[in-house]
């Protein structure tokens, strides 16, 4: 946030500085207006930059076992450009670094899900997906499993076949690995 801050800071100084040379060898001829209108316009096309590109450089620096499976598009008033382009505010990655599946049920493969959102604490924890069922459950801090690797006590949450969330983590993903539970 603090690299961010600095660059929208360098910006409005290289775009002052321009629009400064620009009236210099006009010969003043310029409006005096158009330094600060440069520092502005400079300062607004880096915040825009800056908000529309987090999402790309975070998922570029993710290694290639963590697989983006969801982004979410989002559009404000106060942001009337976002109509025409939507901003991405939210990721969801499968994390097949921690990737197992059970032993005594094939069907079910724990991995690690990553929640980002833009300006926001980054979550992490462990799911339990039900390949044969189509179905996920999510493991709470100190959440124990039973002998046969299985929650008791789950929540488990129905998703569609082709949900790229349950196709990634019963796949492996792109480049996931795949261990057994010991």
């Amino acid at each position: 946030m603090l690299l961010e801050f600095l660059a929208v800071i360098v910006a409005g100084f290289g775009g002052g500085g321009v629009a400064h040379l620009l009236r210099r060898l006009s010969g003043r001829r310029l409006p005096e207006w158009l330094t600060p209108a440069g520092v502005a316009a400079a300062m607004l096309v880096m915040v825009i930059y800056l908000e529309y590109s987090w999402a790309e450089r975070f998922e570029a620096g993710l290694p290639d076992e963590i697989v983006v499976v969801s982004k979410n598009q989002h559009q404000s008033w106060f942001r009337p450009w976002t109509y025409a382009v939507p901003l991405t505010n939210r990721i969801i990655a499968i994390d097949n670094r921690v990737r197992q599946t059970n032993r005594n049920h094939p069907d079910l493969v724990l991995t690690g899900v990553i929640l980002r959102e833009r300006w926001a604490l980054t979550m992490a924890f462990k799911s339990i997906f039900d390949c044969a069922e189509g179905r996920r459950a999510d493991l709470t801090e100190g959440a124990r499993l039973t002998a046969d690797g299985i929650p008791p006590n789950a929540e488990w949450y129905r998703l569609d076949p082709n949900d790229p969330f349950l196709r990634v983590a019963c796949e492996g993903g792109a480049h996931g690995g795949d261990r057994e539970e010991d």
